[in-house]
């Protein structure tokens, strides 16, 4: 499989889930732990717009800011760290991840505010919240001012720009729960 780089100033939806039935995240503490990770080795190298970490697999939206080789080193240090630590606490040794990590080019603004939405309504649509707006682990709730736990830097004036502002912003999330939008290629997820 051809791995697709990761150019400057292009959007990508990067996500990926647990190998064999993993649960890659088994509390809060694993998700901060991720989250921080992601800050230290990742936020420097990209912007990000959401994510959304769930218990066995994870979407972020990013702005890639540096050189395809820099960024691509630096999510492979951020997985590859946190595997060590996830293992060292689990007893348990080998890959957590699936490999490549994936990724899809976001082309256009209309697919970059759907793959937005995706990720932050993507708690609700796996039933593991009954709104997503009370999802803890995911860069909707720093939106709403109710995420203190999570660390991670977004580039809230960004997003809330593709939407005109905060109410419209929620407007789309919530109307995209009645429609069945499932049009984003996640091939092989």
């Amino acid at each position: 499989m051809k791995i697709r780089p990761l150019e400057k100033d292009k959007h990508y939806h990067i996500y990926n889930r647990e190998i064999n039935g993993i649960t890659i995240f088994k509390n809060d503490e694993n998700k901060r732990y991720f989250l921080r990770l992601m800050q230290k080795h990742i936020a420097e190298n990209v912007g990000v717009l959401a994510y959304c970490l769930m218990n066995n697999h994870f979407h972020f939206v990013i702005q890639v800011k540096e050189d395809e080789k820099l960024v691509s080193q630096s999510f492979s240090n951020l997985f590859n760290a946190y595997a060590k630590a996830f293992n060292k606490q689990e007893d348990r040794t080998g890959t957590l991840f699936e490999r490549p990590f994936k990724r899809k080019l976001i082309e256009d603004e209309n697919y970059l505010r759907n793959v937005i939405v995706y990720a932050h309504t993507n708690p609700e649509r796996h039933d593991a919240i009954g709104d997503f707006r009370n999802f803890e682990c995911s860069s909707y709730a720093i939106f709403l001012s109710k995420n203190k736990k999570y660390p991670l830097k977004i580039e809230i004036n960004e997003v809330l720009l593709l939407f005109d502002n905060l109410e419209n912003m929620d407007y789309v999330h919530g109307d995209s729960l009645g429609k069945q939008q499932t049009n984003l290629d996640l091939s092989g997820f």
